[in-house]
Formats: structure tokens, sequence, C-alpha cells
């Protein structure tokens, strides 16, 4: 069985977008001196969202790419699968801001869930 190499790439590249999700939750709560929750600080909480949601999502997807890329789908798909998480992700944050109804955010949501619901659709085909 091959080792999905590809996704390794990019759940290293995930895996530092989450410690920096994380981290800039941690700094503005020791900041505001709020040890826990969030204190009814919007903007911890906002902070607490981004990370929340990045890790809610992130690694179903990245299993589900490692899975069909063990099955020897193309490298092509995982690139393609794993760019569209990737910038999802990225769009989701820049636009997760007081304005809930972002069309960055939505269009960031909209990226990371096709990426899940493809790769997922397409394990369940490879199995019939």
């Amino acid at each position: 069985m091959p080792i999905p190499e590809i996704t390794a790439v990019y759940a290293g590249v995930l895996g530092l977008m989450a410690i920096g999700l994380g981290a800039t939750a941690g700094v503005y709560r020791a900041k505001e001196n709020i040890a826990i929750g969030d204190g009814g600080d919007m903007q911890l909480q906002l902070r607490m969202r981004r990370h929340a949601n990045f890790v809610e999502n992130v690694p179903l997807a990245l299993i589900l790419f490692a899975l069909l890329e063990m099955q020897g789908v193309t490298s092509t798909a995982i690139y393609a699968l794993g760019g569209a998480l990737v910038l999802g992700r990225i769009l989701h944050w820049a636009g997760f801001n007081d304005n809930a109804r972002s069309p960055i955010r939505g269009t960031g949501a909209g990226l990371t869930t096709l990426s899940i619901a493809v790769a997922s659709v397409w394990n369940i085909v490879r199995f019939f």
C-alpha cells in the first residue's frame, strides 16, 4: 500500500496553519488576561471559532485525501483537492470577522465543503 506522500505535505502545511490559528487565540487570551472561555470578548470569540472551525474540518478532509491517494488516485486529483482545501481555509480565515456574511468567508467554507464532499463521494464510488 503506497504511503500518501502528497497528503503528508498538505497535512504539514495545514498543521502549521492550525498552530498559527491557535496561537492568535492564545496570545490574545494572554494579552487580555482571559484564562477560561471567551470572557464575553468578541475578538477572542472570533479567534477561537476560526481555530475551532479549522479543527472541525481539516482532519476529516486529510483522512479522505490519504485514503484516495493510497488507492492510487492520480496525484493531480490529490493536488487539486488539497489545493482547494488550503485555499478554502485561507479564504475562510480572511473572511471570518464581524461580518458573518462575508463573501470571502462563504467562498472559503464552500471550497472546504466541496473538497470534503468530492473526496467523500469518490471514496464511496471506489468501494463499488
